[in-house]
């Protein structure tokens, strides 16, 4: 980045910047990407699979979402459509801006269901 110096702990500012990139910037600095893009792979599951709602446990960890669901019936339902759901998921993440994907195609490599 070479509109923002880090220096200190502290941005310092050389000219002006857009709010986008400054806030990337206080995510990067705060280590807070991880924490973020975890929160942003749960929003893509429950956007696009729907089954936000039967969903009891889920982590995200080395690309894979594994998930409990709480429905034999929704699980069944969604792992006959797994790759769908993958691949729409990895589009939704890919347009988020606030995902920080680091140029990888596919955020989400594979889901689980428990």
């Amino acid at each position: 980045m070479k509109n923002i110096e880090q220096t200190g702990g502290n941005l310092r500012r050389q000219e002006a910047v857009g709010m986008d990139v400054l806030i990337k910037a206080f995510i990067r600095s705060m280590k807070l990407t991880s924490g973020i893009n975890t929160q942003r792979v749960f929003a893509a599951w429950d956007e696009v699979s729907g089954a936000g709602r039967y969903t009891v446990n889920r982590y995200f960890r080395n690309g894979i979402l594994h998930c409990s669901m709480s429905s034999s019936v929704v699980r069944s339902h969604i792992y006959l459509q797994k790759d769908i759901i993958l691949q729409k998921m990895n589009e939704f993440l890919i347009a988020d801006e606030m995902f920080d994907h680091n140029g990888k195609a596919m955020p989400v490599k594979d889901i689980i269901l428990k």
